[in-house]
């Protein structure tokens, strides 16, 4: 048996296998498939400042290899996160993180605030995907200055391990890691969804509600394994992969391209228990290749 563990900031791991926000809900919606506390963390579905609705249906759709979604961060809000999600999750013994998500800094720093505050969550995510409404509806992730802008605020009211999501949707994504790295982020993941959409051709409309969606899935693979590598040689700080992964093969690449740890989303559809069985994958190929541990192999890509 290899040793898994892995570090992410402050935030120590059993295994470097987390969940995608939004395709696992709140853990306890799998419990009956998978034991839980075998994950190494678990990254809750997008929490923002207020109750959410989220787009109007249909708000998702398959695609070859993968699948679209435009559910829109529909929950509750983070006082009903603290008040009753919290103490349902709180004791599960593995990380549980929440993703953090909102449409004014204000909004991210305020959130971020109040789950400071509930001793049971080592970390939260930062999603910069969203819409700034104050700027005219452009994501704060697709800048450098708004990227930076918005770790900036979270920082100072955030005291725990600091993890943003980063968007593939822009021209050089280095630049945005670089940018929160120096805005005070203890890690990055990526990638977050790709923009895209589906047409019915016999209705001659968008599949979707919203036109477009983020895409997920297999078909991502190789673009979030391009990034993932190029951000790992461009930041000081843990890069967490994820898109596309659907196996434990899968998950080390991610880890020779240099992800400290590897988040599995649009699978958990697919098969519940897949982290699992992913963690006890990396385990298998690191014994077959005589690795005593999984450290050995991130980043090990040889070029």
């Amino acid at each position: 048996m290899a040793d898994l563990s892995v570090n992410i900031g402050k935030l120590a791991m059993k295994n470097p296998v987390m969940t995608a926000s939004g395709t696992f809900g709140y853990g306890l919606e799998f419990q009956d498939f998978v034991n839980l506390e075998e994950i190494g963390g678990i990254i809750v579905k997008g929490t923002t400042l207020h109750h959410r609705e989220g787009n109007p249906y249909p708000r998702m759709a398959e695609t070859p290899m993968g699948m679209l979604n435009a559910v829109g961060l529909q929950n509750k809000g983070v006082h009903y996160f603290a008040e009753h999600i919290y103490p349902q999750i709180k004791d599960i013994r593995t990380n549980m993180i929440v993703n953090v998500s909102g449409s004014q800094i204000d909004d991210y720093a305020e959130t971020a605030r109040i789950i400071n505050g509930l001793e049971n969550i080592p970390a939260i995510e930062l999603n910069i995907s969203c819409p700034n409404v104050k700027q005219g509806g452009m994501a704060f992730g697709v800048t450098a200055h708004g990227a930076a802008e918005v770790v900036s605020a979270v920082r100072k009211v955030y005291d725990k391990t600091l993890i943003v999501k980063l968007s593939p949707n822009v021209t050089d994504i280095t630049e945005i890691a670089r940018a929160v790295e120096g805005a005070g982020a203890d890690s990055v993941s990526l990638i977050n969804t790709l923009l895209g959409m589906a047409i019915d051709a016999e209705k001659r409309k968008p599949v979707l509600s919203t036109i477009t969606g983020g895409m997920s899935g297999a078909a991502v693979k190789p673009i979030a394994l391009r990034m993932v590598w190029q951000v790992a040689k461009a930041v000081q700080i843990p890069v967490i992969g994820l898109g596309g992964i659907m196996n434990w093969k899968d998950a080390v690449e991610f880890l020779l391209a240099g992800a400290s740890a590897i988040q599995i989303g649009t699978a958990n559809f697919i098969d519940p228990a897949v982290t699992v069985k992913v963690a006890a994958g990396i385990n298998d190929y690191l014994d077959r290749h005589g690795f005593a541990s999984v450290k050995e192999i991130i980043g090990a890509l040889e070029v």
